[in-house]
């Protein structure tokens, strides 16, 4: 039976995608306006239907990014968050009136913990309040949706008279949060079943969800809600966001395609750029994959055991229920090295997912990968990706490396020379620490002037051999503010050196646009 049959036999669920909002809650992943729209043009691959590209009224440097990404990115609906009342309202459709069928999205809290606690509103006020927004927005779009915040722990018959009200006063799309991911899956679908059952004009909506993962539950949660008749799903690239992250979009879409035999839903997402896209929201936020995740984990493919190895070279289905070609890994990826010109890197690159690099980005990553060919022998596609990643997706540098010289041994004093540009002028010096990495550490920040804290330090190999390329990422505080930094290089120093340059060139950015925006 071929796909598009396979399809019109089922019902299609939207793809609601919130990296760019709710992804960008997660602890140091703020992201500037150049990510946030590279990060929505890799999204228009995925053929994800609707991005959520920020809250515009929470600062002028959110409102432009949601501005930039609805005036140029085609191919989807953008959406932007409004808290319920008008000018959060009017902030999201000035950023959003250019885009392509904008959606404004517009919530208020609907259970008594918040009511008592939060919003210090009865019922009746909330339910008023609800209205007058959702009415406010469709004077601006009749694309509107409203999420009842906290809807897991709400009365449902007091959720239904919001849901029933707001579908009246314009909403097109109904959400049912778990905002606090408290839900089971069985007593989720229930919640699910009842909404249906009880709200007279659910039929003029689409009902969504929005899970969170405290729990571990979001994912599980997401599936029992679509059984249950919901046709939206909110979600994020890796399950990142507030706290322990969302539902992971490429874990919900790849159990719906591998389960089709039991499910009656399918999505439109392309999931041959899911492996990218994972790869490009690591990078841009600097929070690495666990190896154990799920489909985009680097272990998702992997098999160890003797008894699997030889299930697998006799028939992969032994041992594996996906086609790692389904979500975009290549097999057999050694394509590269040193002797290779720019056409077929560029070739090499289209095949991975980034076909759309202007000729300047092109030049950048080959002059990148000729220097580290030099080093490796062996080039492998996670190299080229390391690469790009470092090169096109980056922040404003106040800080850069020149260059660093470490010198280290179990009899030899660990010492470290790093040459720096900070603010287009060159500045040196060299300084001790217990290893080469913290002598590396101690003399950029007495180069940089930063009194930051490093909270968090991890290395890992992007590739297997004595030349792999090591990952570093760090993260750091200071002011209150955290951040995380990701640097890759065969020279374990220099990948961290450019990792924590990279997290205080974010929080320089971030102190830079706090001060535009007071």
């Amino acid at each position: 039976m071929s796909q598009t049959s396979v399809k019109s036999d089922k019902e299609k669920v939207f793809i609601f995608d919130t990296t760019l909002r709710d992804g960008e809650q997660s602890p140091g992943a703020t992201m500037n306006m150049q990510e946030k729209f590279r990060l929505a043009q890799q999204l228009v691959k995925l053929q994800v239907d609707v991005i959520e590209a920020g809250f515009p009224i929470a600062s002028a440097g959110d409102f432009d990014c949601v501005k930039n990404i609805a005036d140029h990115i085609k191919g989807a609906q953008i959406a932007g968050l409004a808290r319920a009342n008008k000018k959060d309202i009017d902030a999201a459709w000035e950023a959003l009136k250019k885009g392509e069928n904008p959606r404004i999205h517009t919530f208020l809290a609907t259970s008594d913990i918040h009511l008592k606690h939060k919003l210090k509103m009865s019922r009746e006020q909330v339910l008023e309040l609800a209205v007058a927004s959702v009415k406010h927005a469709a004077g601006y779009t009749p694309n509107v949706e409203f999420s009842a915040e906290d809807a897991s722990r709400s009365d449902l018959d007091f959720v239904c008279r919001v849901f029933e009200a707001v579908i009246d006063a314009g909403a097109t799309t109904l959400n049912f949060p778990d905002t606090t991911g408290y839900a089971l899956p069985d007593e989720f679908a229930g919640q699910i079943r009842y909404l249906m059952e009880n709200i007279p004009n659910i039929d003029k909506a689409i009902l969504s969800v929005h899970c969170h993962n405290d729990l571990g539950l979001a994912v599980a949660n997401s599936l029992a809600a679509i059984n249950a008749g919901v046709r939206q799903v909110e979600s994020t690239i890796n399950g990142i966001g507030e706290r322990a992250g969302n539902t992971a979009m490429e874990e919900l879409v790849m159990a719906l395609r591998t389960r089709g035999d039991r499910v009656s839903v399918y999505t439109d997402i392309a999931t041959e750029h899911i492996h990218a896209s994972s790869r490009m929201v690591s990078s841009i936020t600097g929070i690495p994959v666990q190896p154990n995740k799920a489909i985009v984990g680097a272990n998702a493919f992997a098999h160890e055991s003797g008894i699997h190895q030889d299930g697998v070279l006799k028939e992969r289905t032994t041992y594996e229920i996906m086609d790692p070609c389904d979500i975009g890994l290549t097999k057999g990826n050694l394509v590269l090295g040193k002797h290779s010109g720019r056409h077929a890197l560029k070739d090499r690159l289209k095949a991975l997912g980034y076909g759309n690099l202007t000729d300047d980005e092109v030049n950048s990553v080959f002059h990148r990968f000729k220097e580290l060919a030099d080093v490796k022998k062996e080039m492998f596609d996670e190299d080229l990706e390391a690469i790009l990643l470092d090169e096109v997706v980056r922040i404003p540098e106040t800080y850069q490396l020149l260059s660093l010289g470490a010198m280290s041994g179990n009899k030899t004093m660990p010492t470290s020379a790093v040459q720096l540009l900070v603010e287009g002028k060159e500045v040196q010096d060299a300084e001790i620490g217990v290893g080469p990495i913290d002598s590396a550490f101690r003399t950029i920040a007495k180069l940089t002037g930063t009194t930051s804290k490093l909270l968090y330090f991890a290395v890992s190999s992007i590739t297997g051999g004595t030349d792999a390329q090591g990952e570093v990422m760090v993260r750091v505080e200071d002011e209150g503010k955290i951040v995380v930094g990701q640097g890759a290089d065969p020279d374990i120093i220099t990948a961290a050196a450019k990792a924590y340059l990279k997290a205080l060139n974010r929080l320089d950015y971030l102190k830079k646009e706090t001060k535009k925006n007071s």
